[in-house]
C-alpha cells in the first residue's frame, strides 16, 4: 500500500460496533462476524488490509498489519485505531461533512438518491423534512441527517 492510499480494514467478529463506526467515518472497513483466524489473517494478506483485532495471538501472526485494540470501551477504540492511522496530512478526517461516505451495515460507498427515489423507504416526516438523501447500492438502507446526526459527529469527533 502507498503512503497516500487510504487504509482499509478487515476487523474480528469481537469488534463489531468498532467497524459500523468506522464505516460511519468513511473507512474501508470489511467485518462479518463468524470468520476464523484464518479467514481474517488471509483477507488482510491478500487484500492488504490492516487486521484490527482484541486477539493477541492473532496480531502478532507474522506477515500481517495489524493492530491489536486495548479497550473494550468503543469511544477508546476509535481513539486507538484513529492515532494509529490518522487521514493524511491537509484532508479532512472522515466523514466530519454532512452525511457518511459508506453504509455502516455493507460497507459499500454511498450514493446520492433523490427524495423521490427513496419516498417510499423513508417516513413522510423525513421525506417532508429532509431534503439531501444517500443510498446503499448494496443493501439498499438509505440515509439522511436526521436528529441523531449531531450526536454521531459528536462522537466520531471525541467529544462524547
Amino acid at each position: 500500500m502507498s503512503q497516500d492510499a487510504p487504509v482499509r480494514f478487515v476487523v474480528d467478529g469481537m469488534l463489531g460496533s468498532l467497524a459500523r463506526w468506522l464505516r460511519r467515518m468513511g473507512y474501508d472497513t470489511d467485518y462479518v462476524n463468524q470468520r476464523t483466524d484464518a479467514e481474517l489473517a488471509r483477507i488482510a494478506r491478500a487484500e492488504n488490509r490492516v487486521l484490527l483485532t482484541r486477539d493477541r495471538e492473532l496480531a502478532g501472526r507474522r506477515g500481517l498489519r495489524a493492530l491489536l485494540v486495548q479497550s473494550q470501551t468503543l469511544d477508546e477504540q476509535l481513539a486507538q485505531v484513529t492515532a494509529a492511522f490518522p487521514p493524511a496530512p491537509g484532508s479532512p478526517p472522515p466523514a466530519m461533512g454532512s452525511q457518511p461516505a459508506r453504509c455502516s451495515e455493507c460497507n459499500t460507498p454511498l450514493v446520492e438518491a433523490l427524495p423521490e427515489e427513496v419516498a417510499d423507504q423513508v417516513p413522510p416526516y423525513v421525506l417532508h423534512t429532509q431534503h439531501h438523501f444517500r443510498r446503499c447500492p448494496g443493501c439498499r438502507r438509505v440515509y439522511w441527517t436526521g436528529t441523531h446526526w449531531p450526536a454521531i459527529q459528536a462522537r466520531l469527533k471525541g467529544d462524547l
